[in-house]
């Protein structure tokens, strides 16, 4: 069984993020969506949520069953959790080339500690190319409509999340 591991934060899962996840799938018969949990790194999803709502996005959004898609956390060198889940290789997706020069670097630095692993870089489709969670992160936070940028249950929880900090700040 070929296994693929695709690391982020997911803070919040974006189109972009499911367009990498999608064609994840053609690769790997599962794929293990980990969750780098770094304690200097203050998140705006819970670990938790964002394993509700990967799960969520990729059952309902990709059909699949939870029998090929697994969320974990991870706070070790990804190399060190891809041996112990025993990944075949790891995916990273690429909007730019920005993108593809850091890639590049955190390939050649795991495939020297783990010469056993393949790095697969995916692109991400057009329209994923310019969206980041913290793009999106912040455009939730001003009220924007971050619905063309998200899977509608992650707009949802960025509207929740966020409703409640506006409504604190009105005046009567």
């Amino acid at each position: 069984m070929k296994i693929a591991l695709y690391a982020g934060s997911f803070d919040p899962l974006t189109n972009g993020h499911l367009d990498i996840l999608k064609a994840s799938f053609v690769l790997a018969d599962k794929v293990i969506v980990a969750i780098g949990i770094q304690a200097k790194k203050e998140s705006l999803f819970s670990f938790e949520e964002r394993v509700d709502l990967i799960t969520q996005a990729g059952k309902e959004l990709l059909n699949m069953g939870s029998d090929r898609l697994q969320v974990i956390s991870f706070e070790t060198l990804l190399i060190d959790k891809a041996r112990e889940i025993g990944a075949s290789f790891l995916i990273r997706g690429l909007r730019d080339g920005t993108d593809l020069d850091y890639e590049m670097q955190m390939a050649g630095m795991n495939g020297l500690m783990a010469p056993e692993l393949q790095t697969v870089f995916l692109p991400a489709g057009v329209l994923g190319r310019v969206i980041t969670s913290t793009l999106v992160r912040q455009i939730a936070s001003m009220g924007g409509d971050v619905a063309p940028f998200v899977p509608a249950n992650v707009a949802r929880a960025l509207h929740l999340k966020f409703q409640s900090s506006r409504g604190s700040d009105c005046v009567s």
